[in-house]
């Protein structure tokens, strides 16, 4: 196999991994033009609206949870076959829901499958992808993710004005993607380090020669089988011992401090914020999809740089910027100042330092840094903490914000912020350019 046919079928078969992100990215967004609309049809209060919201984090915890055995024994791929059907399966019941508790569970619902496909599309990257290309496609799982956000507002955007029941066909729109990524997985392969340690090397070699070439696949074969010698599954408990619990500690850490910086927040409720600033409804909407536009850009900024710049910078970077800005935008709301567009530019740059720094750079990290034997495991434990940051978070926005503004909602944020990059500069080690087992030697002693 040629270099340029080698090449083509590592970022196709990565593209449709990551697709995974965009149904997550879309599930997760469509909330935020709905708001309005099932407040009042459900008659929520905050914190009726800040569990409608969030509730489909709940659903993410457990398929992030579930998803790592179930990952060991049937193989990556085909959870994610029943991500796309889970994804598909909770937009039709959403949409056709005519009380609280079906909207809930089917949320919940459609929450199983977006868990599980956080942890399995990037670790489905990070176990394909050659270490020279591992970060930028990793980081192909947040372009997809910020994507599906886009889509979402946009489709929100256009969806708007088509009655009373607009929110019903918002949710019913994440059909189409669902399908999509449901047929383009019957022409990718399983990993090859699953299969390896399934003990299937025939069918792991084809894989392996069609991403590296025949002179590094065998090296590599067993590079992976040496990592799988004498090892069986791994119990829970192991994750909590040494030498596995210091690197199960900063993967949760840097999963947490994702979410706790405040990102959702933002991208869930940013219609609601920007009201607060006199905007109308149609202007609210229309900044929204800036946001999503800029999320968007940074993320190929993050594709570009994560394998040049390196994970642990891009990590300060972006939590110095993201504590700036809200701690601008907090200021903008304290003193109700919110001409000149101060609030819409720095919500963006926020935005967008987070986009090419904590939310692709957290995705790469957490696929590479746990050893082959503990992954599925700790990425599953990791992926979990991640979700019920998100869930903490989106749920109480609202209550916050209005119990006690907005501007101190988002100095709690900025004050994250300021522990992310803390916790970064003293405890976070580089990983670019390495094997996967090569990380492994550097934080297992």
């Amino acid at each position: 196999m040629s270099t340029h046919q080698k090449s083509s079928f590592i970022v196709l078969v990565c593209i449709v991994a990551a697709l995974g992100g965009l149904l997550f990215g879309f599930d997760t967004a469509i909330i935020s033009g709905t708001i309005p609309y099932i407040r009042s049809y459900f008659g929520l209060d905050e914190f009726g609206l800040g569990w409608a919201v969030g509730c489909i984090l709940l659903g993410c915890a457990i398929g992030a949870l579930a998803a790592g055995k179930v990952a060991d024994r049937y193989g990556r791929r085909y959870v994610l076959f029943a991500c796309a059907i889970l994804f598909a399966l909770s937009g039709i019941g959403v949409a056709l829901s005519h009380h609280l508790y079906l909207f809930i569970f089917f949320r919940l619902a459609g929450g199983v499958g977006v868990g599980a496909a956080a942890m399995v599309s990037p670790m489905y990257i990070a176990e394909t992808a050659p270490a020279g290309w591992r970060g930028r496609l990793v980081a192909l799982y947040q372009l997809a993710i910020v994507t599906g956000i886009l889509l979402a507002y946009f489709s929100n955007y256009i969806l708007a004005d088509t009655g009373s029941n607009n929110w019903r066909w918002m949710f019913g729109s994440q059909v189409l993607p669902s399908v999509l990524f449901l047929v383009l997985l019957f022409f990718v392969p399983e990993t090859p380090r699953w299969l390896i340690r399934q003990q299937r090397l025939s069918e792991a070699m084809k894989v392996l020669h069609k991403t590296l070439g025949s002179l590094l696949a065998e090296s590599e074969a067993r590079e992976i089988q040496k990592s799988f010698a004498e090892q069986k599954s791994p119990a829970l408990s192991i994750l909590f011992r040494r030498p596995y619990l210091p690197v199960l500690i900063i993967g949760i850490s840097i999963a947490v401090f994702q979410q706790v910086t405040g990102i959702n927040a933002i991208l869930y409720y940013a219609p609601v914020i920007f009201s607060q600033t006199g905007v109308g409804a149609a202007g609210s909407l229309g900044q929204t999809i800036a946001i999503g536009v800029v999320n968007v850009l940074s993320t190929f900024i993050a594709i570009v740089l994560v394998d040049r710049t390196g994970r642990r910078r891009l990590l300060l970077a972006g939590s110095a910027l993201m504590f700036l800005s809200l701690s601008v935008v907090a200021l903008c709301f304290s003193y109700r100042y919110f001409q000149h567009y101060i609030v819409l530019v720095f919500t963006l740059l926020y935005t967008g330092a987070f986009g090419c720094t904590l939310g692709a750079v957290t995705w790469v990290y957490l696929s590479e840094i746990f050893p082959n034997r503990i992954r599925s495991l700790a990425l599953s434990i990791a992926t979990l903490a991640l979700w019920l940051a998100d869930f903490i978070v989106t749920w109480s926005f609202p209550v916050l914000s209005s119990k006690a503004g907005t501007s101190f909602t988002l100095l709690i944020y900025a004050l994250f912020c300021a522990l992310a990059f803390t916790y970064v500069y003293i405890r976070v080690p580089e990983t670019k350019g390495r094997s996967l087992e090569e990380i492994e030697t550097l934080f297992i002693h």
